[in-house]
């Protein structure tokens, strides 16, 4: 009889060591730091692992059907836009994430990035290196007595609404799955929300409806002179409008994490342009998201084999 202990994929370099401990009864394989699809894949037909970790890549059909064990696809935090859920129900494997374990560490990025872009922190700081000192000149946005819309009131949107009121403002949101909201949240259509928000920070997931949601058209319905957050997914954002609308003052400033192509490459359009704040897709990256998300992929995933 085989003691070939069945295996957890993990499509990444590492995995917490909190979360490996709760592995001792598989083996776990690593697919490196930026695996490819059909890295992923070659690995599923090699090693047909029962559970798969999702922490970077994309997991498609192609992957599935090379593992017949596979019983379960466990993401490595929230978003489970990279796993193609159709195919995964389709044969049967059930797809699970770790919902809320990086909500701390995403809502906290994004209001640095919306104070970031409201006290124009990188453009100053540049100007003082460079041996300027604007202060007769200058002037920032105070946030107090403001409008922040936000797409999307799930754990990381609903956490960032609350330091958004401890900052005095004013908060509306739309998330057509939200209920028992808190006071301070007011529900309105994105119509109102985009017409109403001084600064517009997204929260939600990517899906087949919501792609471009931020475009040519709703951009310019918003205030002139509002402030962009994208913590979530880059397939949110055609990015061509967003640069059109912060050329032409349409949109003061953007603070984005998040890009429809990841990594970005040399020459993206965004680079360019002073008034785009940049950060790699690092908001829920912090060494205590890295140990929550490790360990609740591998409960979630755990949970579902012992079902």
């Amino acid at each position: 009889m085989s003691t070939k202990k069945p295996v957890f994929l993990v499509t990444g370099s590492d995995l917490a060591p909190q979360a490996l401990a709760l592995l001792g009864d598989y083996e776990v394989v690593y697919a490196g730091r930026t695996p490819s699809e059909d890295d992923v894949v070659a690995l599923c037909r090699q090693h047909d692992p029962v559970a798969i970790i999702v922490r970077y890549s994309k997991v498609g059909a192609a992957a599935m059907d090379a593992a017949p064990s596979l019983k379960v696809i466990s993401k490595h935090g929230s978003g489970t836009d990279t796993i193609d859920k159709a195919a995964a129900a389709a044969r049967g494997i059930q797809v699970v994430a770790a919902v809320g374990a990086n909500a701390a560490a995403v809502a906290e990025h994004a209001l640095a990035l919306l104070l970031a872009c409201a006290k124009s922190v990188v453009a100053l700081d540049a100007r003082m290196h460079a041996g300027h000192w604007d202060k007769a000149t200058h002037k920032s946005v105070e946030l107090e007595g403001r409008t922040i819309g936000l797409v999307g009131l799930g754990a990381i949107g609903l956490r960032f609404a609350r330091m958004a009121d401890a900052m005095g403002m004013r908060v509306l949101g739309f998330d057509p799955y939200a209920k028992d909201l808190p006071a301070y949240v007011q529900s309105v259509s994105l119509d109102t929300l985009w017409r109403e928000a001084d600064a517009i920070s997204l929260h939600c997931p990517l899906t087949a409806d919501n792609a471009r949601l931020l475009n040519a058209e709703t951009l310019a319905q918003c205030k002139r002179g509002v402030i962009v957050v994208n913590t979530a997914r880059g397939g949110l954002i055609d990015e061509p409008a967003l640069l059109a609308a912060v050329q032409s003052g349409q949109v003061a400033i953007a603070g984005l994490d998040s890009f429809a192509v990841e990594p970005m490459t040399a020459g993206h359009p965004f680079q360019a342009e002073p008034r785009i704040t940049l950060s790699p897709h690092i908001g829920g990256v912090t060494a205590d998201a890295y140990v929550k998300m490790g360990v609740a992929a591998a409960r979630n995933a755990l949970a579902v084999l012992h079902g």
